[in-house]
């Protein structure tokens, strides 16, 4: 392995703490999957539905993957003869492959386990716990974050450390492999969740006069098994296609800029985030009384975010040390060659990151006045209703699209008088940095349909009124949850282009 003979004793070090902190990631995944599945699946007519939920969402999956599977073998083959040396060659085919394996992992683990969850989930709320109940439904969408950060980090690590100066050339196939899977389960899981959505309303609220989740219409279970396919799957490539793009680009730009040391900090960071993630998910709880769910959601975000903060700080400190490189602030404090601006450009990611959560939040939460304006707009027709709702969607993208924008400056402007690569390099850190709460944004995002698929059992299996309180409650935040989700992997993708 070129590890022994083109990295110094320090760079060994680093490497093989990232690989083990990736590992790490997946065993806290594998802990969490443990703890979910111990928890009681309640009555039979809720595990029936339940059990048919999954039946669907698999059969789904199977079908997409076998379709899928020919293309990727083919792209493989063609992969191959895209570059010269036979050694590269092989790296990057194989690398593609892996990267299709790690996605389509992190979307079947995950959705496997969402379909598992959402039947506990609403056992958890017919005992009255909206406690328990949070904290199953959370717990189920991090084993997905997790599995996303885990293996984004470990197919980067494990590339650099076998191909050394020449890994950017195999990166490549490794991105790639991401990002077909991410086309096919985004955009397909998209269509039929929302087929499935329309057409369960058309025939049951419109033709028949019934309401949502009312087992009497034959569409509610695909509907429920497009919320998994679509907004757990689907959305679980996205965001890893997302997650391998910019530690790719990062360490692509990284070696240009800085050598061993800039494609190395980018693979710290992660790690840094895989640890932050476990902190920060494992601290989402709340108390019977309080009934705030998106209370306890953004605490354990916000902790991650500090902790990440924190921890880049630490190691550029220690890290970020460059022959010749004279800071007079740095200097000052009787330090010298320490460059601290890859540091800055990944903290505004984290920032960015918060800014659109609470962004978000702020437009899709049911407390917020924009929700509030909709609904009052309901009482005056269909009309008014559908304008209010776009005028708002529009102000919302507006703001996104400028928090955007001002960070994308501010991160070139870092490394303002550098040549152009150095300022490449600060924006992908910026998006490095962003994603850096992969864990707890997947979670949010898979706690989504979780929440959805659980209040569709206990409508289907006619739960008490309290139980159906608590499951409508946790939706009402997925609905929140999942649209931060969505705008954090729009903004990081616009910036990984």
């Amino acid at each position: 392995m070129s590890i022994f003979t083109q990295f110094t004793y320090g760079e060994q070090i680093a490497l093989w703490s990232v690989l083990g902190t990736a590992i790490l990631g997946l065993l806290y995944a594998f802990f969490l999957m443990g703890q979910v599945l111990r928890e009681d699946r309640g009555t039979s007519e809720m595990i029936k539905v339940s059990d048919s939920i999954r039946i669907g969402s698999n059969a789904y999956l199977f079908r997409q993957f076998k379709t899928i599977a020919f293309l990727i073998l083919l792209l493989t083959g063609v992969l191959y003869f895209t570059a010269g040396e036979h050694h590269i060659a092989i790296g990057r085919a194989c690398a593609f492959l892996m990267g299709s394996i790690f996605s389509a992992t992190v979307g079947f683990v995950g959705m496997n386990l969402a379909v598992r969850g959402n039947v506990r989930v609403a056992a958890a709320a017919n005992r009255g716990s909206f406690a328990n109940a949070l904290k199953i439904a959370y717990r189920t969408g991090t084993i997905t974050g997790m599995l996303t950060d885990g293996l984004g980090l470990l197919g980067g690590t494990l590339i650099f450390m076998i191909y050394g100066e020449k890994a950017y050339e195999v990166l490549l196939g490794f991105g790639f492999g991401g990002t077909l899977l991410a086309l096919f389960m985004r955009v397909g899981g998209g269509i039929f969740t929302k087929a499935a959505d329309v057409g369960a309303d058309l025939v049951g609220k419109i033709e028949k006069n019934i309401p949502e989740d009312d087992p009497r219409n034959a569409a509610t279970i695909a509907d429920n098994v497009g919320d998994n396919v679509g907004d757990c799957a689907g959305m679980a490539a996205d965001i890893f296609e997302s997650y391998e793009v910019t530690i790719v680009a990062a360490m692509i730009l990284g070696w240009a800029s800085f050598g061993h040391k800039g494609v190395i900090f980018p693979l710290l960071v992660r790690a840094i985030g895989v640890i932050s993630s476990i902190i920060g998910t494992y601290a989402v709880r709340t108390k019977e009384a309080l009934h705030d769910a998106m209370k306890a959601i953004n605490v354990g975000f916000l902790l991650s975010a500090i902790v990440s903060i924190v921890g880049f700080v630490i190691v550029g400190f220690y890290y970020l040390r460059f022959p010749g490189v004279q800071h007079p602030f740095w200097i000052s404090l009787g330090v010298s060659g320490l460059d601290m601006r890859p540091v800055y450009t990944t903290m505004v990611g984290i920032v960015l990151a918060v800014t659109i959560n609470r962004l978000t939040e702020y437009f899709t939460d049911t407390k917020q006045p924009p929700v509030k304006s909709v609904a009052e707009s309901c009482q005056t027709g269909h009309a008014t209703t559908i304008i209010t709702g776009l005028a708002i969607g529009m102000e919302s993208t507006v703001w996104a699209i400028i928090i955007i924008a001002i960070s994308i400056m501010i991160s070139a402007f870092i490394y303002h008088g550098s040549n152009v690569t150095f300022i490449a390099y600060g924006v992908s850190m910026a998006g490095i940095g962003m994603l850096t709460l992969t864990g707890n944004n997947i979670s949010m995002d898979v706690f989504g349909p979780v929440a959805d698929n659980a209040n569709g059992i206990g409508e289907m299996a006619h739960l008490p009124k309290e139980g159906r309180q608590i499951l409508a409650d946790l939706d009402a935040v997925g609905n929140t949850t999942k649209a931060i989700t969505k705008g954090i992997a729009i903004g990081s993708a616009v910036i990984a282009a």
